[in-house]
């Protein structure tokens, strides 16, 4: 028997799937006017939100429901909603529309926490280095000893799979009945080695053999050694969980973290086998609308 043999979770996981790989989506969704991938906004503005100060218990929440939020509604945000002349409420009304179009296969309890975190998240101070480096330090995808790797394109970064692991953390949390803030702390830190440690994968940790637990430890301390003794100290906390799987908070990490590897690879398998019959049958490209017949005639003229 294992942790997940318990009634229901097998099908909460599986209901929350579609969820997840939504959110995951946020890697490879942009906008204009700033730069990097919205998850990776989102990793640097949660690490900009704890070294200011804000509680992380507060960032958790508000960030995870922008997440889920985002799964619809891209880079539509409270920021973009008031500068097109929303108030607050109002922004919040069309936030709550997004998340609640995607929302049912969460925990009621934390859906109805979440939903009352959505609205603007502030204006934090600077970032710490860290998130703008694991930002531009690509991930190695997938790996194995006596290999070559498989490189896809593009790769990920570690700021988008860190952002994307934290917000899995703590929806899948009562799943395995753990506290959802720690699995978030967590998900954004679990790499900090990866600021100055290229990722070369599974295969380049076999291969740093012994090494392997003195260079991410040694390049961890360096990381925390630049945060707020606060923030550091309760970082430290949470990344000591990595370890294993033998309490709730490590269960809910490591799931979100397998999670996030493997709809990763599922992205790409997807992209890689995409056609054009799926965007125009299945997600109806050429919608409905006053000159979606024009339209049609137009493609049969061309042949397409």
């Amino acid at each position: 028997m294992t942790a997940l043999d318990t009634p229901g979770t097998l099908t909460a996981l599986a209901g929350l799937r579609p969820l997840l790989a939504e959110i995951g989506d946020a890697k490879r969704v942009r906008v204009a006017g700033t730069p990097g991938s919205l998850a990776e906004q989102a990793f640097v503005r949660a690490w900009a939100r704890l070294v200011s100060g804000e509680d992380v218990e507060t960032v958790a929440f508000s960030e995870t429901a922008a997440a889920v939020a985002r799964a619809r509604l891209a880079g539509i945000d409270a920021h973009v909603l008031a500068a097109a002349g929303l108030d607050d409420d109002e922004a919040r009304t069309v936030l709550r529309r997004g998340f609640d179009e995607v929302s049912a296969p969460l925990d009621s309890v934390l859906r109805e926490r979440l939903r009352a975190a959505l609205g603007p998240l502030g204006s934090p101070g600077p970032p710490p280095p860290l998130a703008g480096a694991l930002n531009a330090q690509p991930r190695a995808g997938a790996t194995a000893p006596g290999r070559p790797r498989i490189v896809v394109e593009p790769p990920e970064s570690h700021g988008d799979h860190c952002l994307t692991v934290a917000v899995y953390g703590t929806l899948v949390a009562p799943v395995v009945g753990a506290d959802p803030v720690t699995p978030f702390l967590l998900g954004l830190a679990h790499h900090l080695h990866n600021v100055v440690l290229p990722d070369a994968g599974f295969a380049g940790e076999v291969l740093l053999g012994d090494a392997l637990e003195r260079v991410v430890a040694t390049l961890e301390q360096r990381e925390l050694a630049a945060l707020p003794p606060a923030l550091a100290g309760r970082v430290r906390e949470v990344l000591a969980l990595r370890a294993g799987a033998d309490v709730p908070e490590a269960r809910a990490f490591h799931a979100a973290d397998v999670l996030d590897r493997v709809l990763q690879v599922h992205h790409h398998a997807r992209a890689a086998a995409f056609t054009a019959a799926q965007a125009l049958d299945d997600l109806e490209l050429v919608h409905a609308g006053p000159v979606q017949a024009y339209h049609l005639d137009v493609l049969a003229a061309a042949g397409l």
